[in-house]
């Protein structure tokens, strides 16, 4: 009987590890863009990565923009490398119509995402937890 009980201890401390969210995943708000513009950005584990769509985009007012974007994946391929570090990734900003290569520091409900393309780094700014 103890055994039974310990095994099925074991194997619910590994299933509950297992399906135990990132801190990565949520709604996260961009900073805005060089229009003033800004998104929500909904991230979720793809594969062994992390990927991120647009689901709402804003106006510098806060007022809900008709984009042709949202739907759109912004983040791709972003593996985590632990102590809230992430990189290996792409992410495309809209503005610029633009794909860099990425890396993303996670501090609280917080995120600094980073990246270059073709030699030229850009600092895509703070994004603060939405949910």
């Amino acid at each position: 009987m103890k055994t039974m009980v310990a095994t099925a201890v074991l194997a619910l401390g590994i299933g509950g590890s297992a399906i135990a969210q990132d801190a990565l995943e949520g709604i996260w708000q961009t900073a805005n863009d060089d229009n003033g513009n800004y998104g929500h950005i909904q991230v979720t584990p793809c594969g062994n990565a992390f990927c991120g769509v647009l689901i709402r985009s804003f106006d510098s007012s806060g007022n809900p923009l008709d984009s042709d974007n949202v739907g759109k994946q912004i983040i791709w391929d972003m593996k985590s490398k632990g102590g809230g570090k992430y990189s290996g990734g792409k992410v495309w900003s809209p503005d610029r119509d633009k794909t860099y290569n990425s890396r993303m520091t996670l501090s609280g409900d917080a995120v600094v995402v980073k990246g270059c393309v073709l030699g030229i780094c850009r600092d895509g700014g703070n994004w603060a937890r939405v949910n």
